[in-house]
């Protein structure tokens, strides 16, 4: 059984050893979205791409939505771990999951229903409208097994294993880089293709996870007399994962209403801002990765009442997000021409110019959504998740303002400068917050003595 106890030990290490792998499994399922794009643009035209990506912000709003639930109640299993209280943690997965099914199975009826009035409503050209309501209402049809994933993933990562998931998400990954070549590739599906291979990718993720749990985790295996809700636990859940859940969503709405101030300027232009979005993706979720490490590692010390070691963990944890940081600037400046040119099969030269003056800016812009993304883990990990939706709605709403403002002068890249408009505003309330926070909780103030141990 593979756990990880982070209330001992190395910080550096816990940290490093906890996210890479959360780093590489999301990335690998990035990969698998940003193959959807490259083979359906490439095999079935500009039309095709575009389509995806207009559905692509109202998807990420749900899948979002899903993961704060989860990541709400991996702050409570965390906790449980942490203190040893195992029997608690197997309330608290079997109320995520059972409420899971509830939830997801109200999604899927609500978004086969409105999939298309949405789109209408966001002004999708008419001419890729009943090609993006189809795709999206595949991806709606999925979101039980994209719960499931999330929620199973989530118990694993509780007790220190961010690596089986990973795994599994692996194997999916190259299924349905495999399954896009036959439908798109080989039977000329297009957008129904790569909706049917990352369906069948995420159920097959989902059920690994399940099977592996099953024969090699019992702390984490449910019994017949394990499985119910618990009301205690699940309005716990649910004020930390409503709100983590509603502070998720923010980003794809506010890309959603981007998104209508992009439709306007042209095929061309919505196909450019899916292909950056990608490279957005890739840039800004292994820095959530690594606030996921964060995060798990301060719900367990706060659960074991360690205080010493929780600012230790949040200081490693910002350099790391420095690094990485670093990293990805290099990355996307070096690459941005050739990245971009991955997404069009012949020389669409607007499309590529437009995204490269757009990877431009936001090589340099990405440091700034490291510390934020760092700042927000450390919160959820002391159960605070009012901070975090109150910093992320700051951030949006600057970002959507902005985008408004500057569309009709600079086109897409507005989107670049809007984002560093609205990362600035929102340091400028979390630093201050973190600060009074560590002063009104009296916390960790023999930190620096505390320091030189924790790192032997």
């Amino acid at each position: 059984m593979m756990t990880k106890d982070m209330t001992k030990g190395n910080i550096h290490k816990h940290l490093i050893s906890f996210s890479i792998p959360l780093i590489l499994g999301n990335l690998l399922q990035l990969t698998y979205n940003a193959v959807d794009s490259i083979i359906v643009g490439r095999f079935s035209g500009t039309d095709a791409l575009a389509a995806v990506g207009t559905a692509n912000p109202v998807m990420n709003i749900v899948i979002l939505g899903i993961t704060g639930i989860c990541i709400g109640a991996s702050v409570l299993m965390s906790e449980f771990f942490g203190a040893g209280k195992y029997e608690e943690l197997k309330k608290e997965i079997s109320t995520t999951l059972i409420f899971g099914c509830f939830f997801s199975l109200i999604i899927v009826i609500l978004g086969l229903i409105l999939s298309k009035n949405i789109l209408i409503l966001l002004g999708v050209p008419n001419e890729i409208l009943e090609s993006a309501t189809l795709y999206l209402r595949i991806i709606f049809a999925a979101m039980p097994f994209t719960y499931l994933y999330n929620a199973v993933s989530a118990a694993m990562r509780s007790v220190g294993d961010s690596k089986t998931p990973i795994r599994f998400l692996a194997i999916a990954s190259i299924l349905n880089g495999c399954l896009d070549f036959i439908f798109i590739g080989g039977f000329n599906m297009g957008v129904l293709g790569a909706g049917l291979a990352t369906t069948i990718a995420e159920a097959c993720s989902a059920l690994f996870c399940i099977i592996y749990i099953y024969k090699k985790v019992p702390l984490l295996r449910l019994s017949k007399k394990d499985i119910k809700l618990d009301k205690t636990l699940l309005k716990q859940t649910l004020q930390h994962g409503s709100i983590t859940a509603l502070q998720q969503s923010c980003q794809p709405i506010g890309k959603l209403l981007i998104q209508g101030a992009i439709n306007p300027l042209g095929v061309a232009t919505i196909a450019a801002f899916n292909a950056v979005n990608r490279v957005d993706d890739f840039a800004f979720t292994p820095q959530q990765s690594i606030s996921h490490g964060m995060m798990t590692f301060v719900a367990q010390n706060r659960g074991a009442n360690n205080k010493n070691r929780i600012k230790a963990g949040f200081r490693v944890g910002l350099f790391i997000e420095f690094c990485y940081w670093i990293i990805i600037c290099l990355v996307v400046l070096i690459f941005k021409t050739p990245i971009m040119k991955l997404f069009v099969s012949s020389n669409d030269n607007n499309m590529v110019d437009l995204g490269v003056s757009y990877l431009g800016l936001m090589a340099f812009f990405y440091l700034f959504p490291a510390f934020t993304n760092g700042i927000q883990g450390f919160f959820r990990g002391m159960g605070n998740m009012k901070i975090t939706l109150i910093s992320t709605l700051i951030q949006i709403s600057f970002r959507v303002i902005f985008v408004f403002i500057l569309v009709s002068h600079v086109g897409m890249i507005s989107m670049a400068y809007a984002s560093l408009i609205g990362w600035i505003f929102m340091l400028a309330y979390e630093v201050p917050y973190y600060f009074i926070f560590k002063r009104k909780n009296h916390l960790l103030k023999d930190y620096d003595k505390a320091e030189k141990k924790f790192q032997v």
